[in-house]
């Protein structure tokens, strides 16, 4: 499903129709920006978390966060390994899932690299619950259990975005495969989140072991709100809409684009772009 996705309505009036563009306008801004984002953050993943597993240089990943790699947990490291290498998958993957003419034009196309997103954002939700049950986050309980729910939502939504598709049940289809995605650059916001606060708080809530106050909430806020801005688009859908809500929607989509966008370019500016490059360079 897109986000750019008309919506129908039944209302008549010229501050009406004027709303309902307005919201469309928002809507498209949006998709545009998680598109670019994601798919940069996707590259990086791939960059940073894959190409040392690939070369064997596992220990660059504690450079990020301490303690994820540690020799002789091979359980852990094949879990963390896989969840890094499929969720690099599922940004680029599902960016291209959410553009209309590809699944419009090319139905094909979408249902193939539909199933391979799938299976990525299952292995993904598979390779970090076992690291989670083998060696736990270095954030200890909250972040186990938080972390743990995020997997276990992936997990489902995963499982519903394929039933709901093979049985031809389209419109279900297409909310779970947007809950899919909203969960799915939830790790793309974990990181954008944390760049936001440390500029701006100098790290208050934070300690190096992710047991501060902000560290504990983070636990749960960086895909908890992306499931509400799903809810907030599929009941933009519907046709008794009022134009104030319209513009509600549409602001709160604004905003959320904006900041999207700042953190976009401070991230590929600072690190996104750099690894990247010197990924493919290299």
């Amino acid at each position: 499903m897109s986000f750019s996705e008309s919506v129908s309505s039944t209302q008549s009036s010229p501050q009406s129709v004027i709303s309902d563009k307005t919201l469309q306008w928002t809507k498209t801004l949006l998709v545009t920006m998680v598109w670019v984002s994601a798919g940069l953050f996707g590259l990086y993943i791939l960059a940073f978390y894959a190409a040392p597993l690939a070369g064997g240089n596992l220990a660059k990943w504690n450079d990020l966060l301490p303690n994820l790699y540690r020799e002789g947990d091979t359980a852990a490291t094949s879990g963390i390994g896989l969840h890094f290498a499929a969720g690099g998958i599922i940004l680029i993957l599902g960016s291209i899932q959410l553009i209309d003419a590809v699944r419009n034009s090319y139905p094909a196309v979408h249902r193939w690299v539909g199933r391979v997103y799938v299976v990525a954002c299952l292995l993904a939700a598979v390779g970090g619950l076992t690291f989670i049950f083998v060696k736990g986050t270095i954030g200890g309980t909250v972040m186990d259990i938080g972390f743990g729910l995020y997997g276990v939502l992936m997990f489902i939504a995963g499982i519903k975005t394929y039933q709901h598709a093979a049985a031809r049940r389209i419109n279900l289809h297409r909310v779970w495969a947007l809950r899919l995605y909203a969960l799915a650059i939830g790790s793309w916001l974990y990181r954008m989140d944390y760049g936001f606060w440390f500029s701006f708080t100098d790290r208050l809530g934070h300690t190096e072991h992710f047991t501060g106050l902000f560290d504990r909430v983070m636990a749960f806020f960086f895909y908890l709100p992306n499931l509400l801005v799903v809810e907030l688009f599929v009941r933009s859908q519907k046709a008794n809409r009022t134009a104030l809500y319209n513009y509600g929607v549409a602001f709160i989509l604004l905003l959320t684009t904006g900041f999207l966008g700042l953190g976009t370019y401070y991230f590929t500016k600072m690190y996104w772009g750099p690894a990247i490059v010197g990924w493919l360079m290299g």
